[in-house]
């Protein structure tokens, strides 16, 4: 995304909505009874009447989790950094988290993108400095849309932090006419590199066709991991993008997203049937819906279910 001199100086005199640190430590508890794994969380200092019912579903490899709506933004970093946590754990290698930044029942489009882009990377970085090590922060490569951002970053939020920061594309001479120059990621990755995180790489196509090239190039087959951080990706999942126009970002449907695992998810739906998708790795995914205050689950299921799924089907018979 192209940040001017005048964008920067606008987005610092705004002010975010996102908590800062220190916050309460939240214990994960994992133990195995009669065959099953079972994750359990320490009660958080929640707002009274902000409960979901827990889920659990069996098999061979079974996993039971009751984890709550988050009822902040702190509880929701805290909920991300374990998620992230277990899915390392378990393997995963490259790992999506989404969620609205202007308000927890917000939607797209709720909040003017700059701010929300800028609300991103605050919280970025507060879900680094809870996940990320000391002994592995020179090891974390932050990369941002292009490097513009990078200049706002190291001069805002990630001031004095020795997080490595990198950009997927840079601006070319035609950039007014929405091109941009593509960045070769094996020229950006360094040897010691051990986890790659990329903030919201939604406002160009190419960003995340070159997210797909770093996972290719520079994840695969090694023992680095990659987070996709508020990417926007249910536009490539609904067929935002015609793949007849787009056919290289459709196709990420069917070559990047299988080997992708959500751990962390929030979508709202408004209306008269509303409510909200949400999933936190190794949990099923959830339909919920705030009736006074409460969050009841609707349904669970554990596979993702596409958004027009719980539009069309799922909230209208709940």
């Amino acid at each position: 995304m192209p940040l001017s001199s005048n964008s920067a100086i606008a987005f610092t005199t705004l002010p975010i909505p996102v908590p800062s640190i220190p916050r309460p430590q939240v214990n994960c508890r994992i133990e195995n009874f009669s065959g099953q794994r079972i994750i359990t969380f320490s009660a958080y200092r929640r707002k009274p009447n902000c409960l979901t019912s827990s889920v659990s579903s069996d098999g061979n490899n079974s996993t039971n989790v009751d984890i709550p709506f988050p009822s902040d933004y702190s509880e929701l970093l805290d909920q991300a950094k374990m998620a992230a946590e277990l899915a390392v754990k378990d393997g995963r290698k490259l790992m999506e988290i989404e969620f609205p930044t202007a308000g927890l029942d917000s939607v797209p489009g709720d909040g003017e993108g700059g701010i929300e882009m800028t609300g991103s990377m605050r919280l970025i970085r507060e879900f680094c400095d809870l996940f990320v090590t000391p002994e592995k922060v020179t090891r974390t490569r932050i990369f941002f849309p292009e490097a513009n951002e990078v200049k706002f970053a190291r001069t805002s939020v990630f001031e004095g932090a020795s997080f490595k920061l990198d950009y997927l594309t840079k601006p070319s001479f035609f950039e007014d006419f929405g091109f941009t120059e593509k960045v070769k990621m094996a020229d950006r990755v360094k040897p010691e590199d051990e986890l790659f995180l990329v903030a919201y790489p939604y406002f160009n196509v190419n960003e995340m066709l070159v997210v797909e090239e770093l996972y290719k190039e520079a994840v695969f087959n090694t023992a680095r991991k990659l987070i996709i951080f508020n990417g926007e990706l249910d536009r490539i999942r609904s067929g935002y993008y015609p793949s007849f126009f787009y056919p290289k970002l459709a196709a990420l449907s069917k070559t990047l997203f299988p080997v992708m695992e959500t751990i962390y998810y929030i979508h709202n739906f408004k209306g008269r049937n509303g409510g909200t998708l949400f999933r936190c790795y190794p949990g099923s995914w959830k339909v919920l819906k705030k009736v006074s205050n409460k969050y009841i689950c609707l349904h669970q299921q554990e596979v993702m279910p596409s958004l027009k799924e719980v539009a069309l089907d799922i909230l209208p018979s709940a």
